[in-house]
């Protein structure tokens, strides 16, 4: 490559991280499971990984809709710390932009658990999945949740609400968004960033 010469965004890796939790509420609320799969900018699969996470309690906690994400409090209480997955989820993030769709509610979560368990993530400049979907959607007539931006951009979308696979779905999606917003090199990511950290429209 020429010196000087922008670099692709296919040489960037990205870590689209997922958690399932047991509520809404990141007062009362923890992280059950964490999904990440490490691709490039063209989607390329890198690496997958996902774990359940120990509750601090082990005799009562909160699983919250079991209907939805599957995880039973025998699941858990079978799981590493909270601060062994961390720790590696730490790992996994080091070098890579992360991604998520709804970051701002993964985020949410993972710092609160990252502080409570004395582990450092990082998880600066972050690139928001649903928010560049709707800017390409200004009037908003279109759904941007992830099933039904799988089946606008004919991608497999297997197991919702477990992290892994809504990793694994969003992770699919990045590369569509990328190309619909014309980003080509890694310079510009930041822009992307900065956009996607903006509120919604």
């Amino acid at each position: 490559m020429v010196s000087g010469m922008p670099t692709p965004v296919r040489a960037q890796r990205f870590a689209v991280v997922d958690v399932e939790t047991s509520g809404l509420s990141i007062r009362r609320d923890n992280v059950l499971q964490v999904g990440v799969v490490l691709v490039d900018g063209e989607g390329t699969v890198l690496d997958r990984w996902s774990s359940l996470l120990a509750p601090r309690r082990r005799w009562w906690f909160r699983v919250g809709p079991t209907e939805l994400h599957g995880i039973r409090r025998r699941h858990v209480r079978q799981a590493p710390p909270a601060s062994q997955v961390l720790t590696e989820l730490g790992t996994r993030l080091d070098g890579a932009r992360f991604v998520a769709h709804n970051a701002e509610f993964d985020l949410a979560f993972l710092r609160k658990a990252a502080q409570r368990n004395g582990v450092h993530l990082p998880l600066n400049d972050p690139i928001c999945t649903l928010r560049l979907s709707r800017q390409l959607d200004p009037q908003r007539q279109l759904s941007h949740r992830l099933a039904d931006l799988c089946v606008r951009y004919d991608i497999q979308f297997v197991r919702p609400h477990d992290a892994l696979a809504d990793a694994d779905a969003t992770a699919a999606l990045l590369p569509h968004l990328l190309r619909a917003h014309h980003i080509d090199t890694i310079d510009q990511l930041p822009t992307v960033a900065a956009q996607s950290a903006a509120p919604p429209v």
